[in-house]
């Protein structure tokens, strides 16, 4: 394979796939706008004003039954941090979602999103059917997402990325993309 060249498109379609064409562009953004979506989804749906009901994790965190369970159980008898939690899932997962719809901070987006995904593989602990389920395939979505950098592609990052601002300031290149 050559090396990856850096081209100009309006849209910052193959920007780093040209070896493999725009394909591989393609399948970027529909994997991020997918995994996006998905977020943005369930913390909308979590937010008491469009549940009816304020989100509540006491419960679920209460009667895990998984290799974390003593995380949760203090999690659930420490009322500020219940109370932390409740407001972060919900407005976590919807600016995650944001974020990758609008391929804004992606990889800041996609490492929270993975760092929740893991919670939630492992508080959803049921191996039965093998340690393949929906929950660690959300957690390969959100690590292609980030090491590949899709909000470069048809995202407010390729466009951050090109100002002044962040040619000064190259670390910042970790956060987007």
């Amino acid at each position: 394979m050559t090396a990856t060249k850096q081209t100009e498109t309006g849209l910052h379609l193959g920007r780093q796939f040209d070896d493999l064409g725009t394909g591989a562009s393609y399948t970027l953004l529909l994997a991020r706008l997918i995994t996006g979506y998905w977020f943005l989804h369930a913390g909308w749906t979590k937010f008491a004003f469009v549940a009816g009901e304020p989100f509540d994790a006491a419960g679920y965190l209460a009667n895990a039954d998984s290799p974390i369970a003593w995380l949760f159980g203090y999690v659930a008898e420490t009322p500020w941090l219940l109370e932390f939690t409740n407001f972060m899932i919900p407005v976590g997962e919807f600016l995650i979602g944001l974020g990758l719809m609008l391929g804004a901070l992606t990889r800041l987006a996609a490492f929270f999103g993975g760092f929740l995904m893991v919670l939630f593989y492992l508080g959803n602990a049921d191996w039965a059917h093998g340690y393949v389920n929906g929950d660690l395939l959300g957690l390969l979505l959100f690590a292609i997402v980030g090491v590949f950098a899709a909000g470069r592609v048809v995202g407010v990052d390729g466009f951050i990325e090109d100002t002044e601002f962040v040619s000064q300031r190259p670390w910042l290149r970790y956060l987007l993309g």
